[in-house]
């Protein structure tokens, strides 16, 4: 029965997660390329700075530089749990071969020793991350529920696959922690592009989407400056000039 289910998950249920997957960060994708598109439309101000924008999205996909600036130990567990997150579910042989009953292709599979100590490592990570958040104040303050099930649920598969992998373990209780293994997985592509995890198609944007939406329209600086009440006064004077004061004149004083 067990070998039956796992089948089933294994086939035409992990076809049709993977494609939910797929649509579902494709939907996301082209939403954000029409939404940056239309921004853009609106504005007068056409200028990009790609330049720019190429070196600090490199800096943001790959933080080497900025690593140890700032919580220098949780980055470095983080950076390690997503690198090991693609690797290993993508490039596992195990799993290469339902990518390729899928596609009708796969890539050379990474080294079992290496898969199996990089498994390890995740779920080391994860469950730093879990009890980090839990707690660390600054992250626990801007912690919604998903931050915490997201780590507990990530693990479950690679925990499972790495017991079937290299445990001693009974028939029954192969067939049992691989059912878990498979449900799980595919549960967590189903739920991808609905919850934050959607990062992974979006972040190579998000330099790109932040100089785009933060170009104000034409004449947003002078109703800025006006609102400040500073609408009578040059715009050419140095910064520390333009600041708050209070306009309110001031009573002449009456000699006696």
């Amino acid at each position: 029965m067990l070998e039956t289910w796992i089948g089933f998950g294994q086939g035409p249920l992990f076809r049709l997660c993977l494609a939910l997957m797929l649509l579902g960060l494709t939907r996301i994708f082209l939403l954000t390329i029409i939404g940056m598109i239309e921004a853009l439309r609106r504005n007068e101000d056409k200028i990009i700075p790609w330049k720019d924008l190429i070196g600090k999205t490199i800096s943001w996909l790959f933080p080497l530089k900025r690593l140890f600036n700032k919580r220098p130990v949780y980055s470095l567990i983080s950076l390690i749990f997503h690198i090991g997150l693609i690797i290993v579910p993508l490039f596992l042989a195990a799993h290469l071969l339902l990518w390729k009953n899928v596609t009708g292709f796969a890539v050379s599979a990474i080294p079992k020793l290496f898969a199996d100590n990089l498994t390890l490592t995740v779920i080391i990570c994860s469950i730093l991350l879990f009890l980090m958040r839990l707690f660390y104040q600054p992250a626990r303050a801007i912690s919604r529920k998903q931050d915490y099930l997201w780590p507990i649920l990530l693990i479950i598969p690679f925990l499972t696959g790495y017991i079937c992998s290299n445990g001693s373990i009974s028939p029954n209780a192969y067939l049992l922690l691989m059912l878990i293994h498979v449900y799980s997985a595919n549960l967590i592509m189903v739920m991808i592009p609905f919850t934050k995890i959607a990062h992974c198609v979006l972040m190579p944007f998000s330099q790109l989407v932040t100089a785009i939406g933060w170009k104000f329209p034409k004449g947003a600086g002078g109703r800025v400056i006006e609102t400040l009440g500073l609408k009578n006064r040059p715009t050419w004077v140095e910064k520390p000039r333009l600041v708050y004061e209070d306009l309110t004149p001031e009573k002449e004083e009456v000699s006696v």
